[in-house]
């Protein structure tokens, strides 16, 4: 498993910082689809990714699922911050998208090591003003794009160096915030046009440019 000092810029901790990352910080390992956070919940510290992903979504009140943003390894949830700062509880909902391991700094050690270390100072600010345009940008396109749009952004974003896209598509239906049947439809349309292939819990881009055209509307 990877350990937490391996990713920046825990890495450029002085010596005290971290020992004390080293003596405070607990790895937990989740299965994929597992829930870690729920809506109300008090959170305990701030939250790493080490290997895998994790999904933060809202719920609106007809039980319909939206994605917010995900968390990749190297990165934190800026919820978990921003209630850990200011004593709130926690906004939304996390997932495991994948089997994901986690290491968890206690609030009072993170507190402790934002006191200390100008790194970890600055990995806050950045993370808030990462966050800040990442939901614009999901803003933007919900108000901006239709659907099948959309969904052939999705496709590019979050596929991997090799056109993959290892989501379901009720996966892809609770980021969108539409029903899975919505998404088969607008699939099969995409393969018949030749922009993709499909395979269980797989997506295979065949014709990128394709897929950007029309995310661009042409």
């Amino acid at each position: 498993m990877e350990h937490l000092e391996h990713f920046p810029p825990f890495s450029s901790l002085s010596n005290a910082g971290r020992k004390l990352l080293r003596d405070a910080a607990i790895s937990r390992h989740h299965p994929s689809a597992a829930h870690l956070l729920h809506k109300g919940q008090r959170t305990s510290g701030a939250y790493f990714v080490l290997t895998g992903r994790l999904r933060v979504f809202s719920i609106s009140p007809n039980g319909t699922e939206a994605t917010l943003y995900f968390i990749d390894p190297g990165e934190t949830c800026v919820f978990a911050l921003n209630s850990l700062f200011n004593d709130l509880l926690y906004p939304a909902w996390v997932q495991a998208v994948d089997e994901t391991s986690i290491a968890l700094i206690p609030g009072n050690t993170f507190r402790r090591l934002f006191s200390t270390e100008p790194v970890i100072r600055d990995l806050t600010v950045k993370t808030l003003s990462t966050l800040v345009f990442r939901l614009m940008a999901e803003l933007e396109e919900v108000h901006s794009y239709k659907l099948n749009q959309r969904l052939a952004n999705l496709i590019l974003v979050h596929a991997s160096a090799a056109g993959e896209l290892h989501m379901t598509q009720q996966q892809i239906a609770f980021h969108l915030g539409t029903t899975r049947e919505v998404v088969a439809r607008l699939v099969r349309e995409f393969v018949s046009a030749g922009f993709v292939e499909t395979r269980r819990g797989l997506t295979l881009i065949k014709d990128g440019n394709g897929l950007a055209d029309l995310t661009t509307g042409r």
